[in-house]
């Protein structure tokens, strides 16, 4: 089988891109028998190391990984460009490992769409605060859905919030997964986790929770910080800090980071002890998890929550919303709180910085749950979805 691959996002920094980059290497590393023909807007010096794939790239007037973002503006024209080139292409099937860089393929080709979530349907006022970007996003996804015949997303809770929200049967929705990448592993050596305190200009002793990700109000920052101010206001709190990782601008897409920069510096308890880092390389993040007592997801819906396996991987316990796809992913390596309680969230906080022998367990326990997510894994299950669409 010859499967069509879109590429365009390859480049994006965000969770999309990285499963892109990750989920393609590991199906192209697979010996399954198929050969693969990319599709790109930019050159991918890694697809030379692989003789069974072949490429092909298509000049646009703007990459896709500007165009195609929340407050940006595909080119039609670039768009059709994309779509000659495949319809050009002896192809069996295609695949897009993201629906960001959709455009229409030829009707009776196999299509598989990659929908990672419906959190712009289930939230759209904190995803899409302008009509313009929600109805261009509605619209894309409509188009999107009616040209492909399958649907991949990366959780059982993906699956069903994608049929809630966005109004796909089950039946047409398969699933794969995300994994950690295999240079998130545990680091105890003390001078290199003294090292990132220092250049991250964190005290060497406090205890640090870690979060990573989008600035976004669905991620729910507000709710952590609040939380947070609360678990530290109760006095049951010693020496803790908060780090907060993560783009600034929000790489196209909506950010509240202003707002949780203000909020921070009106709060006499939170000014001395919540840190934005801005972005990471996965080095530092490797060490700013393994320094760390507990990496945080506190966010309302999530698809998978790549960060959160990501620290786990590294022996860093979760503390996890209860909503989305996080309980499936962190198993029983977290402490859960209802997103849109406050005290819930520093009643979780304390629990995990003061309770040391559970926090050790809990570590552990992380440590194996990672390992059951590999992309040798995901890119088995992808190519299973793709081979079974194909035969039918």
């Amino acid at each position: 089988m010859i499967i069509g691959v879109d590429a365009t996002c390859w480049w994006n920094s965000r969770g999309f891109g990285r499963f892109t980059r990750e989920l393609l290497n590991a199906m192209f590393r697979l010996e399954r028998g198929h050969s693969f023909h990319v599709f790109s807007d930019q050159e991918i010096p890694e697809l030379a190391g692989f003789e069974h794939v072949a490429s092909t790239l298509v000049a646009t007037s703007r990459p896709t990984i500007e165009a195609a973002v929340a407050n940006g503006s595909r080119s039609p024209l670039d768009m059709l460009r994309m779509t000659r080139a495949v319809a050009g292409t002896q192809i069996d099937c295609m695949f897009f490992p993201a629906v960001y860089s959709w455009y229409p393929v030829p009707p009776r080709l196999p299509t598989m769409l990659t929908v990672m979530d419906a959190i712009a349907e289930h939230y759209p006022q904190l995803i899409f605060p302008e009509w313009r970007s929600r109805l261009f996003w509605y619209l894309k996804m409509r188009g999107a859905l009616w040209n492909c015949d399958r649907v991949l997303t990366l959780t059982e809770a993906a699956k069903q919030e994608i049929a809630t929200y966005i109004g796909v049967d089950t039946a047409r929705i398969d699933v794969c997964s995300c994994a950690p990448n295999p240079s998130f592993s545990p680091v105890s050596d003390p001078e290199k986790l003294a090292d990132i305190r220092q250049r991250m200009r964190l005290p060497l002793n406090a205890s640090l929770i870690v979060y990573v990700g989008g600035m976004a109000p669905h991620k729910n920052l507000l709710g952590l910080l609040e939380g947070f101010e609360s678990a530290q206001a109760s006095g049951r709190l010693h020496d803790t800090h908060l780090v907060l990782g993560g783009d600034f601008s929000g790489a196209g897409f909506h950010s509240n980071h202003g707002s949780l920069v203000q909020r921070v510096a009106a709060s006499r308890v939170m000014k001395a002890c919540v840190h934005f880092t801005g972005h990471l390389s996965d080095a530092d993040l490797v060490l700013l998890y393994s320094t760390a007592v507990a990496a945080a997801m506190p966010s309302y819906s999530e698809g998978f929550g790549l960060p959160a396996i990501e620290a786990m991987a590294c022996g860093t316990p979760v503390l996890a919303s209860s909503e989305g796809s996080l309980p499936e992913v962190v198993g029983e390596a977290g402490v859960y709180f209802d997103p849109f309680d406050t005290r819930a969230i520093a009643d979780a906080i304390i629990e995990m910085v003061n309770n040391k022998d559970k926090r050790e367990a809990l570590g552990l326990k992380s440590v194996a749950r990672a390992r059951d997510f590999t992309w040798e894994r995901a890119a088995g299950l992808a190519l299973d979805h793709l081979e079974n669409m194909y035969r039918d």
